[in-house]
Parts: C-alpha cells; structure tokens; sequence
C-alpha cells in the first residue's frame, strides 16, 4: 500500500499539530512553511477548508491515502453508532496502529514496515498486513525470532517512557500483548474534530 512519504515536519507545520509525533522544528516555527512565513498563518478559513484539513490530519497520522480512508468512512457509516468515533477506532485498531501503540515500534511507519515484512503475529498466525483490524481477545505477538524480537527490543527501549493505553495489555519481556476492548473516544484522544470530517463527506 502506498503511503506519504514526504517531509514531515512540512505537514506537522502546514496543521500546526505534531502529526508524526514530538516534533523539534514545529516548536521552533509555529507557523506554516511557505514563502510568506508567520503571516501565512493569519489568513481566514472557510468552513471547507477548516473541514478539509482535519480529514488531511488524520489521514497523515495514520499513514493512509485517500482512496482507503473513503474506504474507512464508508464502513464506519453503515455501522451503527456515532460515524466519526466509529471512523477513529477503525484507525485506531489498524495492526501497524495497535503494535506501535504496545511500544513495539517509534513510530507508526517502524510499525508498519514491521507488520509488513512479517514480523508480526495474531493469533499465533503471521500477519502482514498493515491496514487489518483487530478485534478484542486477540493476541498480538512478536515473532520468535532474532531480528524480529530485536527490531521489536528497540522499540521498546524507544518508547519506555510511552504509557499503554487501557484497551491493550502487554508482556513486553515476552514481546506479547493482547486487546482488551475496542477504545472510546477519550482515550484515542484525537487531534482532529471527526465531525468537521464527517460534514466534509456528507456535503
């Protein structure tokens, strides 16, 4: 699946919220990049646009292109219940989302490369893809193996300081964690407003 992979810090600054994480540059220069520098920041916004870069914002923090997030607010619509929390606990409970969110990998796009090259089990079964959705009672595992438990042991020592959320329980000595529940909203804690995402598509 492709995915963005262009400069970060331009996006984290373009939105003016870390996207990618604790982001040095964004605190250093709190305004969009561009040619016109702080005053780029000063201009109005209309209601579209306002919506439009919330969708773009959770589209980068997740690390997905357009065609499959249209793909997610479509399952989220025909479920029943609130569709923009549905929208965020389908991102939230992506595999590449759920074993960085277990300290397994930095970031979102260690954890995908993880999940893709096979380093990553369900179950007990190899899973290598990125975009599947656990389910609560699954089992999330390192593969036994050196290079995975190692990519895995960085991880760790990486993001030591990181809290796991409730919904997840993790055995990091034994590179294992399972699901405990579908998280709420509050503690996906988002950085976007999901209703202005939910308008835009609704339009």
């Amino acid at each position: 699946m492709a995915r963005y992979t262009g400069p970060k810090d331009r996006i984290s600054r373009r939105f003016g919220v870390p996207i990618f994480g604790s982001n040095k540059t964004l605190e250093q220069k709190n305004y969009p990049p561009g040619m016109h520098g702080p005053k780029g920041s000063r201009r109005k916004h209309s209601e579209y646009s306002l919506a439009l870069a919330e969708k773009q914002k959770l589209r980068y923090q997740y690390g997905i292109l357009e065609r499959q997030f249209r793909r997610y607010f479509g399952i989220a619509q025909a479920k029943r219940g609130v569709t923009g929390v549905i929208l965020l606990q389908l991102l939230e409970t992506r595999l590449d989302n759920v074993v960085f969110r277990m300290g397994f990998a930095s970031s979102r796009s260690a954890s995908r490369q993880m999940v893709g090259h096979g380093h990553v089990q369900v179950n007990g079964r190899k899973v290598d893809i990125s975009s599947y959705n656990v389910k609560p009672g699954d089992k999330v595992s390192v593969k036994d193996h050196p290079r995975s438990r190692g990519m895995a042991a960085r991880g760790l020592e990486l993001t030591q300081i990181a809290p796991v959320p409730d919904w997840l329980v993790v055995d990091k000595e034994n590179f294992f964690g399972s699901v405990v529940r579908i998280p709420s909203r509050e503690e996906i804690a988002p950085i976007v407003n999901e209703q202005l995402i939910v308008e835009l598509y609704s339009r």
